[in-house]
């Protein structure tokens, strides 16, 4: 599992998506949450603006990351 460290209180799915790299553009991350690719904590997210905040986990595909907030 990777940790991807961000300094605000949350970041919205989509924008994490693209922040970690998993994917490259914020099309890319919009189709892969509205097909259902991303799982936020277990389950399938399909809410791009869905709030992340500290120690969420998100999977897309084969990648797990870990939302880390830095204070």
């Amino acid at each position: 599992m990777t940790e991807i460290r961000i300094n605000p209180p949350f970041i919205k799915l989509e924008q994490f998506l693209k922040f970690s790299g998993a994917v490259e553009t914020g099309g890319e991350a919009k189709l892969a949450i509205q097909n259902g690719y991303v799982s936020v904590n277990g389950e399938v997210c399909t809410m791009r603006g869905k709030k992340l905040f500290n120690n969420d986990k998100v999977v897309i595909e084969d990648i797990e990351l870990l939302c880390v907030i830095e204070e």
